[in-house]
């Protein structure tokens, strides 16, 4: 029972440490999309132009976009026609819970 007790509370400050060193999720979104989506989340950036990146303040462009698209995007990376890499993948450098925290941060750039 004891060594029942010590796994609990392992695991509990594994958990904890690995929250205290996610970053919030509007650090993440300067450092890795703002580039470019934009601040703002329109994509009128020098390289949001040349890729054509999504406006996400357009309601009709958060219409056609699920929460699993935008998470499956960030984890997987988004590829254009000929297969070119259009948008990196993030599952290696973010957290399941980093990159799920990205849906309500697109969902509040609409107008």
């Amino acid at each position: 029972m004891k060594y029942i007790k010590h796994l609990a509370l392992a695991s509990a400050l594994v958990a904890a440490a690995a929250l205290a060193f996610a970053a919030p999720v509007a650090e993440n979104w300067e450092n890795h999309c703002a580039k470019c989506h934009g601040a703002d989340g329109k994509g009128q950036t020098k390289v949001g132009k040349k890729l054509n990146v999504k406006d996400y303040t357009k309601a009709d462009v958060q219409g056609k976009m699920s929460d699993e698209d935008i998470i499956k995007a960030t984890k997987d990376g988004v590829l254009d026609k000929s297969g070119k890499e259009k948008m990196k993948a993030y599952k290696g450098e973010l957290s399941e819970a980093e990159i799920k925290e990205f849906v309500g941060y697109i969902r509040k750039f609409k107008g």
